[in-house]
């Protein structure tokens, strides 16, 4: 009797898995939810030309602005030229021009306090360690 009592519980749980497992899985469409939608099975994969509206430096064409530390006319396709005193980031080596977190350059010459012009380009996915900023990559950088 003490076997059948713990045959039957698992029994249910076995049948109540398997109905669970075998949920969507016929067809290639998957069961709606109760909620009408239909159930993630992975991640949607994000598009690498899409940047968010916010986070876009692009200037669009034409002369330069004049606005201090914005930025300006690019010199090459999707280069971006800024301009305005290089701050010092929260964590060491990390410098910081309106906003944007400087990524490579000469650091001679990207020091905190130094009144600059960079060009390069935004890359808001990358990954940094110094917690703060738009990484901005930068490609030249002359003292202004």
């Amino acid at each position: 009797m003490r076997t059948f009592r713990l045959a039957v519980p698992a029994l249910a749980v076995c049948v109540a898995l398997s109905a669970c497992g075998s949920q969507g899985t016929g067809g290639g469409t998957p069961t709606p939810t109760p909620t009408g939608a239909q159930p993630v099975t992975s991640q949607p994969t994000p598009d690498p030309t899409a940047l968010p509206p916010t986070a876009d430096p692009t200037p669009s064409p034409g002369p330069k602005t004049g606005k201090p530390g914005g930025p300006s006319t690019p010199p090459g396709v999707g280069a971006t030229t800024l301009t305005g005193t290089v701050q010092g980031g929260v964590e060491p080596n990390c410098v910081l021009l309106d906003g944007y977190l400087l990524v490579g350059g000469p650091r001679d010459v990207l020091t905190p306090g130094a009144r600059v012009e960079v060009t390069g380009r935004a890359e808001p996915g990358m990954m940094t360690t110094c917690q703060q900023g738009t990484p901005f990559v930068v490609t030249a950088a002359h003292r202004s």
